[in-house]
């Protein structure tokens, strides 16, 4: 799971409790369950069409970048899968402007193998293959 601790009182002995991000049970995504490196506008001109380019570098270990391209502005997400086609993490869930994006995926806690990532907007949607190698 991801979460972050969330003290509720300061008194000895207090209560802890932990608001849950996402978590994967027997292969169901729950929440999100990314560990993005970030999300950058990496230019502000308008592209002229959608893009997904072929993530960087090809095989990596263990973090890999993802371009985009978005001409209009567009609920977008941009989903991790694995080779069986399970969703494994989702790393931009959001409405996006006008313009070219970078993001980074961190797979240091996945196996090695083939994933998938898969762009999709209101007007769009593209999947490529990637591959982990540890």
């Amino acid at each position: 799971y991801l979460g972050y601790l969330h003290e509720e009182n300061h008194s000895p002995g207090g209560s802890y409790s932990i608001d849950l991000m996402g978590c994967n049970i027997n292969g169901i995504v729950y929440g999100d369950t990314s560990m993005p490196i970030g999300i950058n506008q990496i230019s502000g001109e308008i592209p002229k069409e959608y893009n997904l380019s072929q993530n960087y570098p090809n095989p990596f270990n263990p973090s890999t970048g993802i371009i985009f391209d978005i001409p209009k502005s567009s609920f977008t997400k941009l989903i991790i899968y694995d080779a069986l086609g399970r969703e494994v993490a989702l790393l931009i869930n959001e409405e996006l402007k006008p313009g070219t994006y970078e993001t980074e995926w961190n797979a240091e806690n996945f196996s090695s193998g083939i994933y998938f990532y898969k762009l999709i907007t209101d007007d769009f949607v593209e999947t490529k293959k990637m591959v982990l190698i540890r």
